[in-house]
């Protein structure tokens, strides 16, 4: 079977893996120099000649000449998942880390090279306006979304409550664009959604923030409380978020053992080891994921199947199996930068491989649950 098209998937929240979020692999970083290689010769001749010569001398700026060449420094590395954010964007992608932002509230990621929407959240500005999933944004205020990177994609959309941005959409299946003017709005983002399907409990977490952990929690009770017979966890559409988190969550449903190995790049391995601190589980359970399941939800799902804990099913995740650390820089500004990757507990590959599901489905929302409610059924 061959492997489903990749989506770099960003939240417009949550922002970590730069195609998202770590997703499940973001870290801090310090600023750490280094000495200056041979190489940089070249760069600093440059600097020198333009500096000397440049016929408008008056118009030259050093800091935006360094910027660029930090950011042509970054573009060379060819990685969809480092960035250089100038002193405002990064503080801006903190904020995304808090479980709310200020935006038209969606789900943005990369097909084809182009922009397109993953899914509005419900009942966000995005989806009052009329986004829908699978829309093609290809002007962000007249202009073109060809010219930029999804990091500025998604600083261009967010912005102030209160204030509008446009957006030129051009819906599946339509010919002609859409102009679309929508009001931003404070996005509130629980990650965790929960409900009982008869005597099986729903689970759904869209990414992992600082407060999946907490929201996680008294779900477990209701579920002890409600007599649930098994579980169903919906990683559908989840591009991850923070690894801390990612490992709480595990916790919930491994009793011990390694939820993800981390190599960097001189082959050290490190384990990340479950901890427990609050309610677990030991119900069956299912994980329902698809090819826009990345990064974080990624590390639990394969964790989950290596210890057979959960049956997997659905369609191959998307790949995105690496850890990025955000670095602040001396002016402000901060790089994003990929620094290790994944391994699952027995030792596999997440990066351009993905999860292969135990049950590959065709099957998709409503219909793949009640799969899994059948599944846990018939066990």
């Amino acid at each position: 079977m061959s492997k489903p098209i990749k989506i770099t998937v960003i939240i417009l929240s949550l922002m970590v893996c730069l195609a998202l979020s770590f997703g499940g692999g973001y870290v801090f970083g310090a600023r750490t120099p280094t000495s200056p290689d041979q190489n940089l010769a070249l760069a600093e001749e440059v600097w020198d000649v333009i500096f000397r010569d440049y016929v408008d001398l008056d118009r030259l700026d050093a800091n935006a000449l360094s910027q660029g060449a930090v950011k042509g420094m970054v573009e060379a590395l060819d990685d969809p998942y480092t960035a250089y954010l100038d002193a405002e964007n990064y503080k801006q992608w903190l904020s995304n880390l808090e479980g709310k932002y200020e935006g038209i509230g969606a789900y943005v990621g990369i097909k084809d090279e182009q922009i397109m929407i993953i899914a509005p959240i419900p009942d966000s500005p995005a989806d009052k306006a009329g986004i829908r999933a699978g829309d093609i944004i290809l002007e962000i205020n007249g202009s073109p979304t060809l010219e930029m990177n999804i990091a500025e994609v998604i600083l261009n959309i967010r912005g102030p409550k209160g204030t509008s941005v446009r957006l030129l959409i051009l819906h599946q299946g339509d010919t002609e664009p859409e102009e679309i003017e929508i009001v931003r709005a404070e996005i509130e983002l629980p990650s965790v959604h929960f409900e009982m399907k008869g005597d099986i409990a729903y689970i759904n977490i869209n990414h992992f923030s600082e407060r999946t952990d907490e929201e996680l929690s008294p779900v477990l009770q209701s579920i002890t409380k409600e007599a649930a017979t098994g579980i169903i966890l919906d990683l559908r559409r989840n591009s991850g978020g923070l690894l801390h988190t990612v490992i709480d969550v595990a916790s919930r449903f491994l009793p011990k053992g390694v939820v993800i190995y981390v190599v960097d790049n001189q082959g050290n391995k490190t384990a990340s080891m479950v901890k427990h601190r609050g309610a677990t589980t030991d119900l069956p359970l299912v994980v329902l994921v698809d090819k826009y399941s990345a990064s974080g939800s990624e590390v639990l799902a394969g964790a989950l199947q290596d210890y057979a804990r959960a049956t997997i099913a659905g369609t191959i995740t998307h790949g995105k199996g690496s850890v990025n650390t955000l670095h602040q820089l001396r002016d402000g500004s901060g790089l994003y930068i990929t620094t290790a990757r994944w391994l699952t507990p027995d030792g596999r590959l997440i990066e351009g491989e993905g999860i292969e599901p135990d049950y590959l489905l065709e099957l998709e929302g409503e219909d793949a649950i009640q799969w899994a409610i059948d599944y846990l059924k018939s066990q």
